[in-house]
């Protein structure tokens, strides 16, 4: 029997994921009319559908293909739950996916668009169900939560076998607690967020704490 996505199979067939070093997103290679990137992470690209709009696709770089299933049986232990998206089916390369509406908190940052206290507490809800299915919540962050109707839609959950805390959601939220409302309703500049998001990446490298990092960060911008 036919699924209403097997017609773009070939598509995606035409396009390649490659994945970068230091945490970077993925490059992608070729292309199709019948797709548009919607999305890149350091693992995958998600394409939507023209044809079938209500399903998006994420497809895994080469060397991350064994993310597939892991993400797939997530998805199967997480279940129907209005905090993450539909898994239709997994292939060799990618998923598809229910394509969800909104934009980024990533993005909500860069252009200003106010974040409600709802979302924060949607997220503490959705960690709170994962762990009562057995999985552990992280890889929790800006580019992987969306703003959606004024709730929160966690994106991305192939961590979520992984064990330990990586504190990037206790981080953010901190974040968001003391500092948000300095930048609410304000556009950030990308290459500012940027910069934060890449001295994070490196904290443990570069910083002994949470709070030596934001320190830094608010002398950084004090210079500004």
């Amino acid at each position: 029997m036919e699924n209403e996505w097997d017609k773009e199979m070939v598509s995606l067939s035409k396009i390649t994921v490659y994945s970068n070093p230091n945490n970077e997103p993925v490059t992608i290679s070729g292309g199709s009319d019948d797709l548009i990137c919607i999305g890149v992470g350091t693992d995958a690209a998600v394409f939507q559908s023209l044809n079938d709009p209500a399903y998006a696709f994420k497809k895994y770089a080469k060397d991350k293909i064994a993310k597939v299933n892991v993400e797939a049986n997530v998805y199967g232990v997480l279940g129907d739950s209005p905090f993450f998206s539909t898994c239709f089916a997994s292939y060799e390369d990618y998923l598809v996916l229910s394509y969800e509406e909104g934009k980024t908190l990533f993005d909500c940052v860069l252009q200003g668009i106010h974040i409600p206290e709802q979302v924060i507490r949607d997220v503490e809800d959705a960690r709170e169900y994962v762990r009562t299915k057995g999985l552990n919540p992280r890889d929790i962050h800006l580019k992987n939560i969306l703003l959606q109707n004024g709730r929160a839609k966690i994106l991305d959950v192939s961590e979520y076998i992984l064990p330990g805390n990586d504190f990037r959601w206790e981080h953010l939220k901190k974040g968001y607690e003391q500092y948000y409302h300095l930048i609410d309703g304000n556009s950030v500049p990308f290459w500012l967020v940027e910069t934060i998001r890449k001295w994070y990446n490196q904290r443990n490298k570069y910083f002994s704490s949470y709070e030596e990092f934001v320190k830094s960060i608010m002398n950084f911008l004090y210079k500004k």
